[in-house]
């Protein structure tokens, strides 16, 4: 299910940039900043949703003022609503069954690829996480194995060879998996 709004992410390797990015993304058009977070390796990253255009023209003006400290950008129209409710934290499951991960060297590419990943088969997003030592992301799906292979699948095809750190799925996940993944 889509949640009919847009999210745009930037990644900054300054701090300071970012939050005068922030800034200026918030009075260029009206979007929520729904989220900035100091991650690994002194990077900034920032989030707003809200329409796709008033999304749109924030993300240009935080690149404007990002310049070169610009590390990585995502816009998602449409994003699908178990991407945005996983963001940074687990949903609980009862049974993981199939268990799908995509591990990214940048934060903001792991909600890319998990927005893929669930508009592609019908999976249950179990986590987006976008503050990971080292500024790596990853996101967690479970479901019956050929969906999650479908959904794996997706999530690689959209994005880069380069941003890309591992993929993997287990076709029958451990029950113990249950406290590590999806709780």
């Amino acid at each position: 299910m889509l949640a009919n709004i847009a999210v745009g992410f930037l990644e900054s390797s300054s701090i300071a940039k970012g939050i005068e990015a922030a800034d200026a993304m918030c009075k260029m058009a009206s979007v929520k900043l729904a989220k900035t977070s100091i991650l690994a390796r002194g990077k900034y990253m920032i989030l707003i949703t809200g329409p796709v255009g008033e999304v749109e023209s924030s993300l240009r003006a935080g690149k404007e003022v990002l310049d070169k400290a610009l590390v990585d950008e995502v816009l998602i129209r449409n994003v699908h609503r178990q991407v945005v409710n996983a963001l940074d934290q687990r949903h609980a499951v009862d049974v993981v069954g199939a268990l799908g991960i995509v591990e990214t060297k940048e934060a903001i590419s792991a909600v890319k690829a998990a927005d893929a990943a669930a508009k592609a088969a019908s999976v249950h997003v179990l986590e987006v996480k976008t503050v990971v030592g080292g500024g790596k992301g990853y996101f967690t799906v479970c479901g019956e194995v050929g969906d999650v292979r479908s959904a794996i699948a997706a999530a690689v095809s959209a994005l880069k060879p380069d941003q890309i750190v591992s993929h993997v799925v287990i076709a029958q996940s451990d029950p113990q998996l249950l406290a590590a993944v999806g709780i």
